[in-house]
């Protein structure tokens, strides 16, 4: 897709897939609104006082249908809205479609690449000479990422006036982000420092990014401030309420929504019965237990990998079967990773499934898989049949595993499967 800025006839920005879906989108919005009860107490509540008037907001976070609701319920409150989803594959076309038209300036589409992606989100932080964004709405710590890489470029080009080095870096993602603010540098050497001093602070939806910021601000590296319900502010009995809304979507996402997108992905992606196969689930906290309640309501045999004993002999005491990975990696049929951690499942282990194993990450990103391992795999190749489905595959006695790595792919109702053959 051409990375070209797109108006309304209003002169709103966007980059959407296809604006002729936005009726449909408009659509679900109106069914989803019904099944949002907290957002729309908030604007019957909070809406006439318009807290967020003049506010700037920039969200990272998956354009779906549910983020939509958010989104205009932000901007019912009063605030100018700036959005991109912290996923390539999370985006639904008509969501977005639907927001860029009618709400807010919308940069996400289903599918991007990770340089159309990091567009996105540079789009989405970009509100002009003014500075960026009051507050941030972060899902994986993308968003904050940038600012913080480019302030530390900045700061190294005004002593020395050297300029990041993207092949400083083996991580192919993270060389996109330093040519992104190479290019910046040579546009407007201050940016990421304007949006700094313009930010009041921001809100994160991943345990893991949430684990991230209270590590950067014990290292002293955090250049802006978590919004918490205890921020004073004339603003603060509606912080109180957005935030307990955050966490209880945290809570209920991670433990319930999982329950019906981990079989919706895996049954949408692929089309196998559940019922039967051994299913293998890779951490046992809140999304652990989602997942596993929903294999072992499809039929399936359930075993769980955990590493904290208090988890493990949660499960236990739930009737699950607990071992290692290498214990069960020969003789699975679907590998579920939600720990949040990194390397949980590696080639060596994809090359000793079973024929049409099926390794998906549910956690919070897709360095749970080795992705960048298997991709590189000697004799690997990728094969895309048709939109959005994409193989990658090794030959080696016909020995094929399905496996969805890129992204937190089946966290909610999208998914893009990763066919892998591994010798």
């Amino acid at each position: 897709m051409a990375l070209i800025v797109e108006k309304t006839s209003s002169g709103r920005e966007y980059k959407v897939k296809d604006m002729s879906q936005a009726d449909f989108g408009r659509l679900e919005l109106e069914l989803a609104e019904v099944e949002m009860p907290g957002l729309m107490a908030c604007r019957t509540e909070f809406g006439p006082a318009q807290p967020f008037k003049g506010a700037r907001i920039t969200g990272s976070l998956h354009m779906t249908i549910q983020t939509a609701v958010l989104i205009e319920t932000l901007t019912a409150l009063g605030a100018e809205v700036r959005w991109c989803s912290c996923n390539i594959f999370s985006t639904q076309d008509h969501a977005a479609a639907a927001i860029a038209r009618d709400s807010a300036a919308v940069f996400a589409w289903k599918g991007e690449t990770l340089q159309e992606y990091w567009w996105c989100t540079e789009r989405a932080l970009d509100w002009g000479p003014g500075g960026g964004p009051d507050l941030i709405v972060d899902d994986g710590g993308d968003a904050t990422l940038l600012i913080h890489e480019g302030v530390k470029a900045e700061e190294i080009f005004e002593k020395t006036g050297q300029v990041p080095d993207p092949t400083s870096t083996d991580n192919p993602e993270f060389q996109i982000v330093l040519s992104i603010i190479k290019e910046g540098l040579q546009v407007d050497p201050k940016k990421y420092h304007k949006m700094k001093e313009r930010l009041v602070g921001v809100s994160e939806e991943t345990t893991t990014g949430v684990k991230r910021l209270y590590q950067m601000q014990e290292s002293g590296a955090l250049l802006f401030q978590p919004l918490t319900s205890t921020t004073p502010s004339p603003r603060a009995r509606f912080w109180k309420n957005f935030t307990a809304f955050g966490f209880g979507y945290i809570i209920f996402d991670n433990l319930y929504g999982c329950r019906h997108s981990l079989p919706d992905g895996l049954m949408r992606a692929t089309d196998v019965m559940i019922a039967g196969k051994v299913a293998v689930i890779c951490g046992y906290g809140d999304v652990g237990k989602g997942c596993a309640a929903a294999m072992k309501t499809a039929g399936a045999r359930v075993i769980v990998t955990e590493i904290d004993p208090i988890c493990a002999l949660q499960a236990m005491m739930e009737g699950l079967q607990v071992l290692t990975l290498e214990d069960v990696v020969s003789e699975a049929d679907i590998f579920v990773t939600t720990t949040g951690n990194k390397d949980i499942i590696m080639v060596d282990h994809m090359r000793k499934m079973k024929n049409n194993a099926i390794v998906c990450n549910i956690g919070h990103f897709d360095n749970e898989i080795d992705m960048q391992g298997l991709e590189t795999f000697p004799g690997v190749k990728r094969i895309t049949p048709s939109s959005p489905n994409r193989h990658v595959g090794v030959p080696y006695h016909q020995v094929r595993n399905h496996c969805f790595g890129r992204g937190s792919c089946l966290n909610g109702t999208w998914v893009v499967p990763l066919v892998t053959q591994v010798s």
